[in-house]
């Protein structure tokens, strides 16, 4: 049974994929070759959550999409590590994830630069958008994310939501207007209410605990079928 909890809104919000969901999305789903690059989020850092699986997202994801792929053999890859920013994601990740040949491929980056003291945003975009270019031309169907606003958790200090707030949305813009140019799909957390929800962040305030990265999970896969296998998986 699928684990919910009411959102700012109406809806309430569902933790991850119904029972017979995950499989109905993922009917007919062709990719065999999973990548993904980035920092501590693709690495799948969190803390533990009762009654979750104690992995990442990106894991998550990979073995929903290896259910999927049935008899089929499946491949994946998860090159992303903790503290790195979009350029030394891009310069020590991107070759080792074109060498694997993905035919579908994640990529996270941007959060530990609007982290630092100065942010500037479109050297992070041209490093993004290079890792996206370079994946989409070597045939894999990419999936970029604009971050959760975690502005508003419990554990930001009342100082720095504002300007917190204010670059996690700058980043989101220009990193879905990327995924736009290249035909890549853009899974959009910055905007959506689970933000608002502190029961997914971990005791950092940044990172998704558990709950977090199995919700993460769900509505990636729920975007990208939309996106890519219709409506109705």
């Amino acid at each position: 049974m699928t684990t919910t909890h009411m959102s700012r809104g109406t809806e309430p919000l569902a933790y991850r994929l119904a029972a017979g969901e995950e499989a109905a999305l993922l009917a007919g789903a062709p990719w065999r070759r999973f990548a993904v690059i980035g920092d501590s989020i693709a690495e799948g850092i969190g803390e533990a959550t009762e009654g979750f699986p104690d992995q990442g997202w990106a894991d998550s994801v990979a073995q929903a999409l290896e259910r999927a792929s049935g008899e089929e053999a499946f491949a994946y890859l998860n090159l992303g590590r903790r503290d790195l920013r979009a350029a030394a994601i891009r310069e020590t990740q991107l070759d080792g994830a074109l060498e694997f040949r993905p035919d579908l491929a994640a990529v996270l980056a941007g959060g530990n630069d609007l982290l630092r003291s100065r942010f500037e945003p479109e050297p992070v975009a041209a490093d993004i958008e290079a890792m996206v270019a370079a994946l989409r031309a070597g045939g894999a169907d990419v999936v970029t994310f604009g971050l959760y606003d975690c502005s508003g958790s419990p554990y930001i200090p009342d100082e720095l939501r504002g300007p917190l707030r204010d670059r996690l949305h700058r980043l989101n813009d220009l990193t879905a207007a990327i995924a736009g140019r290249y035909g890549a799909v853009h899974v959009d957390f910055t905007n959506h209410a689970a933000s608002a929800d502190p029961s997914l962040y971990g005791s950092d305030g940044l990172h998704g605990n558990r709950r977090g990265h199995a919700f993460t999970a769900a509505h990636t896969l729920r975007t990208l079928a939309a996106a890519r296998l219709g409506p109705t998986g």
